[in-house]
């Protein structure tokens, strides 16, 4: 197959790639922007394969977007460019209306009348794919899991901008037929990860001897997703899922945020115990600040259906992926430029 990845420059973008081309005999194209969370570097160990490209543009961008997909004829189009950033969202929500909105709308135009043009079977055959998260759902109490039915309840501009790409692209699957799967995952987190989250920040916060901020009390729970294990569950979708539904991807793996910042000075005492001058312990820098504007308390997936019907589930706990995640980025934080 061709497939076409929109944001494969991103974390879990550049991890799908890495995916496919070790995985598979698919011929990739990665679209990316190179926004400032776009880091060609996550994809330097495959760069010169043969069954990989990169094309610099921008979903925003309608007339080069039919220049590209009609030179490339994708079979499958996996959709994950966009302005992902809560706190960013707030400060400035410009972005997420023109990226994850406008340029949404853009890419499905384009490939629905790239695939009107296509023959029968490969009609039949052409999938879009876009990817999304849990919090579009809002947030929960603490009883009770998202699943594919429940109500869309964003609550900042990010999960809102995000919640209406979702609309869009289901929209263009009633309206036009165009062959469209939608999948909503929880928390992502490994190797590339930008510094800006949650988990990338804490680690190189403490190796600098810098506070670790928790957002009011800390008690937010959150169900976290090894990155590796999302990409395996976005390829079974894509080749496995019917067309016109909605899977949930998640961990099944809640913790409270103060509980994965804890445990990540934990694995540093272990795998860094050369702290800082000054420093007797990584969890001496936690410090609590104000809560952002409309912080969901907990988000939680049900992907029973991912399991029950494509045979899909999460293979790393949270203990061993945060481990690897840590070494990880004790091995590359300097090659990666992820420095604050």
């Amino acid at each position: 197959m061709n497939i076409l990845v929109t944001g494969g420059a991103g974390f879990i973008g550049s991890a799908l790639i890495r995916f496919l081309i070790a995985n598979t005999k698919c011929k990739i194209l990665n679209l990316d922007k190179l926004s400032y969370a776009g880091n060609l570097q996550s994809l330097s160990m495959i760069e010169n394969h043969v069954n990989y490209s990169f094309v610099c543009a921008d979903i925003c961008e309608k007339e080069q977007l039919e220049k590209i997909i009609t030179k490339f004829s994708p079979d499958v189009v996996m959709h994950l460019a966009a302005e992902s950033h809560v706190d960013n969202s707030i400060e400035n929500s410009n972005d997420f209306i023109q990226t994850n909105i406008v340029g949404t709308y853009n890419l499905l135009e384009v490939c629905r009348k790239y695939w009107c043009q296509l023959s029968a079977e490969r009609k039949l055959t052409f999938r879009f794919h876009h990817i999304s998260t849990d919090e579009v759902f809002g947030e929960l109490g603490l009883a009770g899991m998202f699943s594919e039915q429940s109500p869309y309840r964003p609550s900042s501009p990010y999960s809102a901008s995000k919640a209406s790409s979702d609309h869009l692209v289901r929209a263009w699957y009633v309206t036009y037929g165009l062959p469209i799967i939608i999948t909503n995952c929880s928390n992502n987190y490994g190797a590339h990860q930008f510094s800006e989250k949650l988990i990338p920040r804490m680690i190189l916060n403490a190796l600098a001897g810098s506070p670790l901020p928790v957002y009011g009390n800390g008690e937010q729970i959150r169900d976290w997703l090894y990155v590796d294990d999302h990409v395996e569950a976005l390829y079974k979708v894509v080749t496995s899922g019917v067309v016109g539904e909605t899977y949930n991807i998640g961990g099944s793996t809640e913790k409270k945020n103060i509980e994965v910042v804890q445990l990540i000075c934990q694995i540093l005492e272990e795998l860094a115990p050369d702290k800082p001058e000054g420093l007797k312990n990584y969890s001496d820098l936690i410090q609590y600040v104000t809560d952002r504007p409309g912080h969901d308390f907990r988000y939680a997936i049900d992907a029973s259906k991912i399991s029950t019907q494509l045979g899909w589930k999460a293979k790393e706990s949270f203990e061993s992926g945060l481990k690897k995640t840590v070494q990880w980025y004790l091995e590359n934080t300097k090659k990666c430029g992820l420095v604050l």
